[in-house]
Formats: structure tokens, sequence, C-alpha cells
């Protein structure tokens, strides 16, 4: 970046950062730390809330009595590890099954028919059938439930207790003693458990499972019993018939499994009991909880921490024709300052929709600097999607009711936003739901890109030049053109990818954000590491000063992002810098650097050998073994010297000299002075 404009990006990202962070604050809201009770957002007033009324189970009837209808269960039998016991089915009335529940559809979902009438478990209640409705996560995966709230019989070491059994929660790099990815019980017998304190009385409606993230080991529960409580003491376990009911578990250790209850039961307390577990394995698990909190309108705590809204905003998840419905309104109801307009197709041909926010839409100003915030490079992460659109109906309804702030926002700053750079993985990750989807579905584009690692890597290009002390009297500093090589047909590079370079080209950006989920910060650049073979290193930009600036102004007006006492992701602890990082410090991102060629193989030792124009040549001992499928052996090629002089002297139309031509030429040239 130019120093001279450095003045106008801070005034557009200050700015917009207040005007963001406002709305980031009600849309993250229930990620308070200190959040004691988890609601759900509703759009009616408290006062016309429907809740079903819990219906408490028949009084315990004479020993006598129950052992005629409730017969005692066998005695528990070790477990078998290949083929988990399950539920014995049972034929379901039209008059008692519960109408489906919106995911009665997602992939893994494991349900049960409500069998069980209200006195078959003593002193705790469960919902009427009539009113049964799909429940939430009660957010072990989103850390509204905090590991204090998370319990185990016992645990293998610190890094496997059960703050690390949550639903698609990742190991850490070394998989170490802190940072691992599950829970894992320290013995492998029937007596163990998971357990969650939901801190109120709340209907328990399902359970999701996974195993064991990990890339050296296999670990996964394939079966197990839940159990509820209301005092942690006595344990009810879920029925079905006269005997426990084994629900089925997992068959490897990422894809998730939703099974539901047969019918929902109220308690404080939730456990998860083991009963079987892949063969050579160990007791490990990833979960969340279905689960409906009850409002209790006498508790201090509900009070003070519901959150309530006074804007006129869509708080909601959109689709692609939501959003696109979406846009069409707020352009309805400021046509004089919005324009919609698309720049590209996605693989599937959506059409990358963006709306441009100024006092002349559609024309450039001179003087008047081009902002814009992407969102949804990875299309599994949405809240970047929810919170531009939400950015963009608060401006759109704040510039009507002359807030002074936002009218010189959009008077002096031309804003482009998209929402969503990756439509087809949105749609695709909808399908299969945030829960069962894993962290994996929808994330990259429909030809299997991941657009944020998609762009050219135009970092190296500047760096060997300044080595070169040719920036900058041969290479200028503040333009690289991009290679004509990434821009050819034959390049691995998404539609997406292309479509966003050709907006940024076409339109002068001073500055931009691009939104994505995870943790909670935010990065400046580099994003590139410079030394080689370094994974993890601060590399700044001339422009450092201006980028930190920039990132604290944001971060400081975040509710959550400077807040010390949030939990930490893995071992970065982002506090250091308030909030901020550099890009090239946390992890780097080379951008277009891999690429795969396949060739059918018997079974045997091989020399192979890696080459390409421009690079230096790699040879290795590739090994295919008789297992079945692929058998891989990885090439990391450098560019050699020559090849990067000629993409730097080809864009001044120059060619690269021969050295020993070059000799002759001066020896002619003295020969000649001489005569």
């Amino acid at each position: 970046m130019a120093r001279q404009g450095a003045a106008w990006p801070a005034l557009a990202l200050a700015l917009l950062a207040v005007a963001l962070a406002g709305v980031a604050a009600q849309g993250t809201a229930l990620e308070d730390p200190n959040f004691y009770v988890q609601e759900l957002w509703s759009r009616e007033p408290n006062h016309e809330r429907r809740e079903p009324e819990p219906v408490p189970f028949s009084p315990s009837l004479p020993e006598g009595l129950r052992e005629e209808r409730e017969p005692s269960p066998p005695e528990p039998r070790p477990p078998k590890k290949t083929k988990p016991k399950k539920a014995p089915k049972r034929e379901k009335l039209a008059t008692e099954t519960p109408p489906p529940a919106k995911s009665s559809k997602r992939k893994g979902r494991r349900s049960k028919s409500p069998e069980k009438t209200a006195s078959d478990y003593p002193s705790i209640p469960v919902a009427r059938e009539d009113v049964r409705e799909s429940c939430p996560p009660l957010g072990l995966e989103t850390l509204k439930i905090t590991d204090f709230q998370l319990h185990a019989s016992t645990t293998k070491r610190y890094g496997l207790g059960a703050h690390r059994g949550r639903l698609n929660i990742q190991a850490g790099i070394n998989e170490n003693d802190f940072y691992d990815g599950a829970w894992c019980a320290g013995r492998n017998d029937l007596h163990q458990w998971i357990e969650v304190d939901a801190r109120r009385l709340t209907r328990f409606t399902g359970v999701i499972t996974q195993g064991r993230n990990s890339l050296w080991l296999s670990d996964w529960v394939t079966s197990y019993k839940v159990m509820v409580s209301n005092d942690s003491h006595t344990w009810v376990t879920v029925k079905n018939g006269s005997g426990d009911m084994i629900f089925e578990g997992n068959s490897e250790k990422e894809i998730p499994v939703l099974n539901e209850l047969p019918v929902p039961m109220v308690a404080r307390y939730i456990r998860i009991n083991p009963q079987s577990w892949f063969d050579n394995g160990s007791i490990c698990m990833r979960m969340e909880i279905l689960g409906c909190p009850l409002p209790d309108p006498n508790n201090y705590y509900h009070r003070r921490n519901e959150m309530t809204t006074t804007d006129d905003l869509d708080f909601k998840h959109h689709n692609y024709k939501e959003m696109r419905q979406l846009m069409k309104v707020v352009n309805e109801m400021c046509p004089n300052i919005t324009r919609i307009y698309n720049i590209g197709k996605s693989h599937q041909g959506l059409k990358l929709y963006a709306v441009e926010i100024s006092d002349h839409p559609g024309q450039h100003e001179v003087g008047e600097p081009e902002f814009h915030y992407i969102a949804g490079a990875h299309g599994n992460e949405v809240l970047g999607r929810e919170l531009l659109l939400l950015l963009l109906q608060f401006l759109c309804q704040e510039y009507l009711a002359r807030n002074a702030r936002i009218v010189h926002l959009v008077e002096e700053t031309r804003i482009h936003i998209l929402p969503s750079l990756n439509p087809d993985g949105y749609e695709k990750a909808c399908e299969g739901g945030s829960e069962l989807g894993g962290w994996s579905l929808g994330r990259w584009t429909h030809d299997g890109i991941d657009i944020n690692n998609n762009f050219p890597d135009l970092n190296t290009l500047l760096w060997e030049a300044e080595d070169r002390q040719n920036v900058p009297r041969k290479v200028p500093n503040h333009y690289i053109a991009i290679p004509e090589w990434f821009l050819s047909e034959n390049a691995t590079v998404a539609m997406e990818t292309r479509a966003v370079i050709a907006w940024m080209e076409k339109i002068p950006f001073v500055l931009g954000g691009n939104l994505q989920g995870g943790e909670l910060v935010v990065a400046y650049p580099y994003d590139m590491v410079r030394s080689l073979w370094k994974t993890q290193e601060h590399t700044p930009t001339p422009d450092d000063h201006v980028f930190r600036w920039l990132a604290y102004s944001y971060a400081s007006t975040h509710r959550l992002m400077t807040d010390a006492r949030r939990r930490v992701c893995h071992t970065e602890d982002f506090q250091k810098e308030d909030g901020t990082v550099n890009g090239a410090s946390w992890h780097t991102v080379a951008g277009t650097s891999d690429g795969d060629y396949w060739r059918l193989l018997n079974p045997g030792e091989y020399v192979v050998t890696a080459k390409a124009e421009g690079y230096t040549v790699s040879t290795k001992n590739c090994m295919v073994g008789y297992d079945m499928g692929a058998t891989r052996c990885d090439f990391i090629l450098s560019k050699t010297n020559l090849a990067r002089i000629r993409e730097i002297m080809a864009k001044f139309g120059k060619q690269p000299v021969s050295l020993p031509a070059r000799r002759l030429k001066l020896r002619g040239r003295k020969r000649r002075q001489r005569a």
C-alpha cells in the first residue's frame, strides 16, 4: 500500500469497523463467557412465547406392582466392539409418531420412535409428544457451554479431558498434552461417561457424536447409553421398552452421527455412557447435545442476560435465494444509494452478487476511496455472510434515519459488499447441516479448490527483486502484475477466484476486509512468511504501522475480541496483541502451491523424478505397496533464479540476457574503442 493514501483506508475501515462491530455485538451476543443460560432468538415478545408444559411422571408404584410391570434389566455384559447392540425395532403408531424435525434428511441421522409413557421414568419429566419440536445445539461446539460445564469419569490425560469432547474440535499440530482432538477415557470399560451440566432445566432431544480427531490413531465409540439427572447423583437411563436403550454410535472418526431420544427428557444434566468402541481403539468421542432450555422467570441471571434488539433487522440464516431476496429488499428501500450487481458466476452457475452503497451508485468518483468486504470464501463458514447482510440493512436504515455518521460514510466512501464468494459450498453445507456436515463439508468450491489459498504468490516476486536491489528502480513495489500462466485456462484456479481477481483489477480498491469463521481475531498482512521452510514468522509490510492500527481499531470495538477472559483456541492467545495478529506469524498462506499426477503401477519400489520448466529437479524413491488405494509421494519444487528473472523482466518487455553473449559484446565494444 502506498503511504500517501494511508489516511483514506484508515478512515474507511475505522468507520466501517464501528458500524459492523455494533451489528456483530448483537449477532454474537450469546458467545459471552459470562452468559449463564442459553436462550433462543424469537421475533415474538416474551409474554407471547408458547412454552410446552412439562408433565411430571406418575408417582412410583409399590414395589410388588413395579416388578410386574418393569422387570429388572439383566446384568450388563462385556461390550462387543465390532457389532454394537441395537435397540429392538418396534412398530410405530401413526397417532404416537411425532412430526419429523427439520434435520430429518441430514446425513448420519439415527432416530428412534417415541415408545415410553410417563410412568416409565419416575421423577424425571418429559415433554408431551404433541408439542415435540426440534431443539438446537446447546453449544458445545460454539463454546456457549463452558469447560466448567463438562465432566467425565476419567481422562487419559489433560489434553484429552472432557473439555476437549466438543463436536468438530481439532487436534493441535503435535496432538500434545494440552490440545488433543477428543475426550478419551482413562480406562476402557462400561463405567466410563462424559456429562454436560446445562445449569438449568432443559428439554433434551438428541445427541450428536464423533470419534477422535487424529492423524495417527483411530478411536471412536460404536454404541452408548444416555442418562439424565436433576442433581447429578440420581440418574435415569433412557429406556427402550423395559430395558436400557442402546444408541448406535460412529463407524469412523469424522462423520457426525445424530441419535434422537425416543421422547424428549427434561432435566439439568445429561450423561453419555459408552458401551462399545472400535477394535484396537479406545473410548474417545466428541459430541454435541440438542436441547431447549426451559424459561425461568424467577431466575435473576436469565433476566439480566436476556438479549433483545431494537433494530428492525432480519436475524436468521439466509440461503442463496433468501440472500438474493434480501438484497432486493434493501435496494428497494434505498434505491438512491444502493446497486446490485454480480462479479461473475460460481462453478455451479450461481451468480456472485455484490451490493454497492454510495451516494452515486455505479460510478467511481475522483477522491472517494473504494472499499470492499468479502465473506464466504469457505462456504461452510456462515457467520460472515449474515454479518454482511445485517450490515447492508443497518447502513440502509440508518441512512434513511439520517444518522450523521452513516450519512458521512455513505457520501464519502464507495462501499462494495460481497456476502457469499462460495455459494456452491454454502448450499452443500446447508443440506448437510452445521452439526452433521463436519468441518470440511462445503468448505471448498464445487471442484474442490480452497479459495483462501488460491490466489497468486506475488510476495516472492517482490522479495526476490528486493534481494537483488531492483526495487523500486526496476521493479515497482506498489503494483506487481499477476503472472500470465496463473490466468491461463489450464491453471488450477477456481472460477470464483478468477472473478474476484477481475473485480479487483476493474475497481481501484484502497482497502478491503475478508470475513472468515473460526478464531476471533483480526489478521493483517503479510500472510506469507519470507524465510524459506518456516511455517510461522512475523512478516510485516512497509505499511505495518497502518495495518496494525486498522486491525486494532476493528478489534477494540468488538465486544469479545479483546476480552481477556475468553477461551483461547489451541495454543494461540491473541490477547497479547489485543485481538490482532500478523497473518504470517499465525500461519502462512503462500497462494497457487500444489498439483497432482497419477500413474498406475504394480507394487514395488520406484525412482521418481519430478521436474517442471523453471523449477529445480527433485528425485525420490517411492514405494508402492499392496494396500488398497493410492500411494502418495510428495515433491516440493523451487523456482530457479532464471525463471524468476524471466517473470520480472517480462513485465517490461525485455528478455534475460545470456552472460556469455554479453561478455562477447563487451569485448567487441572495447576493441572498437581502442581502435
